[in-house]
């Protein structure tokens, strides 16, 4: 009866960690999508204002060298949302639930009555 009551413990154990693990997933998603929005909006923001600078002084062109600072615009702002959604990345990785492994420990108990 222990043995029983053992089982269903870490049967109910594991369900209740693998809601977690998910749950825990869920809101990661959720901060890299909110990311993601927030750098989306804020590389248009720093760009638009930068054309507005290129405007105001009489550049207003596509040279190379405005593409190039641009591009490099865009890098920087991006650069620190990247990094963030690398670490989320490896946060849902390390998030793991050990399933109970039921038949094994039957048999070993087996075993210890039969041995």
């Amino acid at each position: 009866m222990g043995q029983l009551v053992s089982d269903v413990t870490q049967v109910l154990d594991y369900k209740n960690s693998k809601k977690n693990a998910e749950s825990q997933r869920q809101k990661i998603l959720a901060q890299i999508a909110s990311d993601e929005n927030t750098k989306t909006n804020l590389i248009k923001k720093v760009l638009s204002e930068q054309r507005a600078k290129y405007g105001a002084s009489g550049n207003a062109g596509n040279s190379l060298s405005e593409d190039a600072v641009l591009k490099r615009l865009r890098s920087e702002t991006a650069q620190p949302y990247e990094e963030k959604k690398r670490n989320n990345i490896e946060q849902m990785k390390k998030i793991k639930v050990k399933k109970p492994n039921l038949v094994k420990t039957w048999l070993s108990k087996i075993d210890g009555i039969a041995g």
